[in-house]
This record gives C-alpha cells, sequence and structure tokens, in this order.
C-alpha cells in the first residue's frame, strides 16, 4: 500500500514537472509580457494616480467659517463686563469660482488622465514588439544550434570512416589529423551558437518582464514558414498606433491648459456674511473681496500655454510623419526578404546540399581529394546557416509590419 501511494506522488510530481516544461509559444510570451510585465504594472498605477487627480480637479472649493473676538481688556481696567463690552463676531465666507474655471480644471484632468492611458497603451505596443523581436531572434538561434548539432552528428561519421582507413592503411594520418581538426572547428563554433542561443532566451525572458530566468527555456515555433501580413495602410497604421494618440492627445491636453490659464486670468470673488455683537446689540455683517487685475493677469502662463499648444501640433505632425516612414520601410524591408527566401537562398540551399553529396560520393570512390570535401562540407554548412539567418531576418521583418501597423496580441 505504501508503496502505491509512493508511486502515485511521483506520478503526480512527474506530472506537475512536466506541465511546467511545456514549450514557450510567441503567444503565449506576448500574454505573460502582457499580463505580469512590471512596467505595465507601474503604467497602470500612473493612471490612478490621474484618476485621483481628475477627482480632485472636479470638487467645488469649501466654505470658511470665521470666529473674532475684538475689544478685549485686562480685569484691571475696571469698570468692564467681558461679555457685554467686546465684539463678537461668527461669520461664513464661499470662494465663487468664475469663467468655469472648475470646468477647465476638469477638462485638463481627464485630458491627462487619456495621456496616462494612452502612455500605457504605448509601453504595451513597445513591449509587444520587443518580445516579438527577441523571440524570433532566440527561436533562430535555437535553430542554427540544432543545425550545428546536426552537421556534427553527420561529420562525426566522415571521422569514422576516415580512422577506418586509417587503421586499415588506406589512408595517411595526416588526413585523418586535418578532419579531426575540422571536426574542432565545428566543435567551436557550435559552442559559441549556444551560447549565442542562451543569451537570446535571457534576453527574450528580460523582455518578457521575468525577474526569475528559466535555465531550460524551450520555445515552439517556425521559421521556416511566414505570417500573412495586412496590407499596407499608413492610414490604419496611424489609427492604430499609439505614438499618434497619444501626440493628438497632447494637442487635446495642451488646449485645455490653455484655456483654463485664460480662466485664471479672471478674478475669483469671495463673498462673506455673519453675525456681529457689539455692546449688547446684535447686527448682521456682510462683504465681499476680489483681485483686481491691473498687474498680474495670467499673461506669462497663458503665453507659454499656447506655445506649448503650438509644440504640441508640431509633435502630432512629426509622429504621423515617423508613422508613415515606418510603414513604407517596414514593408520594402519585409518584400525584400521574402524575396530573398523564395528566391536565391532556396537556390542555394539546394547547390549546397547536393555538392556536399556529390563530394561525398565523389571521395569514397577515389574521384575527389580530401580538401575539396572538406570544402563542400563548409559550403553546405555557411549555406545552412544563411538560409536560417535569412528566415530568422524575413520573421524579425514581420515583426517590424506588425509593430509599424500597431497590431497587438
Amino acid at each position: 500500500m505504501r508503496v502505491r501511494r509512493f508511486l502515485f506522488v511521483l506520478a503526480i510530481l512527474g506530472a506537475s514537472a512536466l506541465s511546467g516544461q511545456q514549450p514557450l509559444t510567441l503567444a503565449g510570451a506576448l500574454r505573460e509580457a502582457i499580463t505580469n510585465h512590471p512596467l505595465l504594472a507601474a503604467a497602470d498605477g500612473r493612471v490612478s494616480t490621474a484618476q485621483g487627480l481628475l477627482e480632485q480637479a472636479s470638487l467645488k472649493p469649501n466654505p470658511r467659517l470665521s470666529l473674532q473676538m475684538e475689544n478685549v481688556r485686562g480685569g484691571w481696567q475696571t469698570p468692564y463686563r467681558p461679555f457685554t463690552e467686546n465684539d463678537h463676531f461668527i461669520y461664513l465666507s464661499q470662494t465663487l469660482e468664475t469663467a468655469r474655471k472648475r470646468e477647465r480644471r476638469t477638462g485638463l484632468a481627464e485630458a491627462n488622465k487619456e495621456l496616462a492611458a494612452i502612455a500605457r497603451d504605448l509601453l504595451a505596443q513597445r513591449i509587444a514588439a520587443q518580445v516579438r523581436e527577441a523571440f524570433w531572434a532566440a527561436l533562430g538561434a535555437a535553430r542554427i544550434t540544432r543545425v550545428y548539432k546536426e552537421t556534427l552528428t553527420n561529420f562525426a561519421q566522415t571521422v569514422s570512416y576516415h580512422e577506418v582507413r586509417v587503421r586499415e592503411g588506406n589512408m595517411a594520418e595526416a588526413d585523418l589529423i586535418r578532419v579531426r581538426l575540422e571536426m574542432e572547428r565545428m566543435r567551436l563554433a557550435a559552442a559559441g551558437a549556444t551560447l549565442a542561443a542562451e543569451r537570446a532566451t535571457i534576453n527574450l525572458q528580460r523582455e518578457m518582464g521575468r525577474t526569475a530566468f528559466d535555465e531550460n527555456l524551450t520555445l515552439s515555433g517556425e521559421i521556416d514558414t511566414s505570417t500573412p501580413m495586412p496590407p499596407e495602410s499608413p492610414e490604419e497604421a496611424l489609427s492604430r498606433r499609439a505614438e499618434v494618440r497619444l501626440a493628438r492627445q497632447a494637442i487635446g491636453a495642451a488646449m485645455a491648459n490653455e484655456q483654463l490659464q485664460a480662466a485664471l486670468a479672471r478674478p475669483d470673488i469671495d463673498l462673506s456674511g455673519g453675525y456681529k455683537r457689539t455692546n449688547g446689540y446684535d447686527g448682521l455683517l456682510a462683504y465681499m473681496n476680489m483681485d483686481l487685475p491691473w498687474r498680474n493677469k495670467n499673461q506669462g502662463n497663458i503665453a507659454a500655454a499656447g506655445a506649448e499648444t503650438r509644440v504640441a501640433r508640431s509633435n502630432a505632425a512629426a509622429a504621423e510623419a515617423m508613422v508613415r516612414a515606418e510603414v513604407r520601410a517596414a514593408y520594402s524591408g519585409y518584400r525584400l526578404r521574402q524575396g530573398q527566401i523564395t528566391g536565391m537562398l532556396r537556390t542555394l540551399t539546394a547547390y549546397a546540399s547536393d555538392t556536399a553529396r556529390i563530394a561525398q560520393a565523389a571521395y569514397r570512390e577515389g574521384g575527389a581529394d580530401l580538401l575539396r570535401l572538406l570544402d563542400a562540407e563548409r559550403v553546405r554548412l555557411d549555406t545552412e546557416l544563411l538560409r536560417v539567418q535569412a528566415q530568422t531576418e524575413l520573421r524579425l521583418s514581420e515583426s517590424a509590419v506588425e509593430t509599424a501597423m500597431g497590431v497587438m496580441p
């Protein structure tokens, strides 16, 4: 019975371990980054801060209660009747805001809140773009590592073949040393590719916002296929890209600030009313206070707000021009990479594979020397690495197109 329980526990632990080692897909990486990235959590906090400032801006000014007593004298000054001869005042004051200042403050706060929300969207777009690029770079590096492993496995058979021929006396030992030297050179290059793949995987997890890195992370995806791209449409990109929406919203915020500064040039009115008791007589009092806008008409802040509006308009125009240029460049790069994959590289890969196969067969039949065989293997390996690199670049160009078009996961 205890043995069965022990085996059952081991089965559960093994299943949980296997479930925790599921390969990471691009969709999973994007989902995790958008959900758990610390920078997005900080951006959510800034949106909450803007919401609090909006609530504060919409509040009305509080009334003011004043209690005042005058003509207080010492007890040695006789005759003195404290509660009769003192002057007592109780009154309330209220500030009346003019020129719709509260409405202007609320409008500016709403614009700033929208700015914070769009800034959060912009950060999410940038994180998604970085995760996409890091994922394809890591997957390409992993594929290069696999190419080296397959090449080493195949070349090990060539080394074994030469070792047999040396033992049988059909080949000089110097040729075997040359083959082994080529094998070690490939192993050194493979070690460098493995290190690059590990660094790419760590960079992917860093872009995803992870604080604890998985050393045995495996990726799930294919770089040999392509994803259908949306049609080239700069206008659609302008409506999607958070940079443009942020720049346009900045114009609205600057205009709201300009309206608020113009309203602040109008003086507010303080009204007060209350009760007064002097020498046993009761009375009422009322008065009004207001600033006289002779010297300070808020003209400096109004001029600065107008300049900020012009700056915001210029920034919006620059953002639109930047997006249009990025869309054109992204699609040009994508078409170029796609042409390379479907044209030259496919032909080169086939030629290199045929050359290596023919050289291998000719060498075994004695129709080619060792140097020709090694050169053919190098050309085949270099061509395969070039194909993997070009396919990775195609995937990166697809990511650039999605980023330029503002596509979100």
